[in-house]
C-alpha cells in the first residue's frame, strides 16, 4: 500500500516507518523543510507544514501529529497543534479520497488531562463526521525509550486489573509498549476498516506481534 504519514519524525513515526518499509509498503511522509534527514532513505519526502493545506495522495493516511509530552498546562497548544493538524489532515485525506484514515487518539474518559482528552475527542469527531473509513487507536501511555518511568506503576496496574471494581478502568487506562503500539498501527494499515473502528488498550495489546 501507499501510506501517507504525518509526524514521521516523532516518537511513533521513527519506529513505525522502518517497519512499514520492511513490509513492502511505500511511505510518503510530510516533513517540514530542514527535517528531511530524520527520515529513512527509502521514505518519500513530501515537504510541507501539517497546519497548512497540502496534498496527500495515498491508499492510507496515518496521522501522528501531536504536542509532545502532554501536560495540563498545554491546553492552548493542544488546540493550536493537535486540533489544527487534524483539520488539515481531514481536508487533505478527503480531497485525495484516501481509502482509510488512521489516527492515534487517547483513552477516555479519565480523571486527569481533561483538556487533552477534550481536544482528542474533538479530533475524533472531525474524522468520523467527514465520513472517512477510519481506525482510531486510544492508548493511554506508550512505554519505550525515554518513556520508562511508568514501569514503576506496573505492579499497581496488575493489582487493579484483578480487582473487580477497578478492572475496567485499569484496562482502559492501561500501559502499552512501543512494540505493541507499532504492531497495532501496522495491523491497522494492513487491515483497513469499513466505517469507524476504535482500538482501545486491550485491543492494542492483543494485536499479534509483527
Amino acid at each position: 500500500m501507499t501510506v501517507f504519514l504525518t509526524g514521521g519524525t516523532g516518537y511513533l513515526g521513527r519506529a513505525l516507518i522502518p517497519r512499514l518499509l520492511e513490509r513492502g509498503h511505500h511511505v510518503r511522509a510530510l516533513v517540514r523543510p530542514g527535517s528531511e534527514s530524520k527520515l529513512p532513505p527509502r521514505c518519500e519526502i513530501v515537504p510541507g507544514n501539517p497546519l497548512e493545506p497540502y496534498a496527500a495522495a495515498a491508499d492510507t493516511f496515518l496521522h501522528l501529529i501531536g504536542v509532545s509530552k502532554p501536560a495540563p498546562w498545554k491546553a492552548d497548544q493542544f488546540r493550536a497543534v493537535d486540533l489544527a493538524s487534524v483539520r488539515a489532515a481531514v481536508t487533505a485525506a478527503s480531497a485525495a479520497r484516501v481509502s482509510h484514515f488512521i489516527y492515534v487518539s487517547v483513552a477516555h474518559p479519565a480523571p486527569v488531562m481533561r483538556a487533552y482528552i477534550q481536544i482528542r475527542t474533538e479530533c475524533e469527531s472531525l474524522i468520523t463526521a467527514a465520513g472517512l473509513n477510519c481506525t482510531i487507536l486510544r492508548p493511554w501511555y506508550v512505554l519505550g525509550p525515554h518513556h520508562r518511568w511508568p514501569y514503576l506503576l506496573l505492579p499497581f496496574y496488575r493489582l487493579f486489573e484483578i480487582l473487580p471494581f477497578t478492572r475496567e478502568t485499569a484496562l482502559r487506562l492501561g500501559l502499552v509498549t512501543l512494540a505493541q503500539m507499532i504492531s497495532a498501527l501496522v495491523w491497522a494499515v494492513e487491515n483497513p476498516s469499513s466505517g469507524p473502528r476504535f482500538l482501545e488498550v486491550p485491543q492494542i495489546r492483543a494485536v499479534r506481534s509483527l
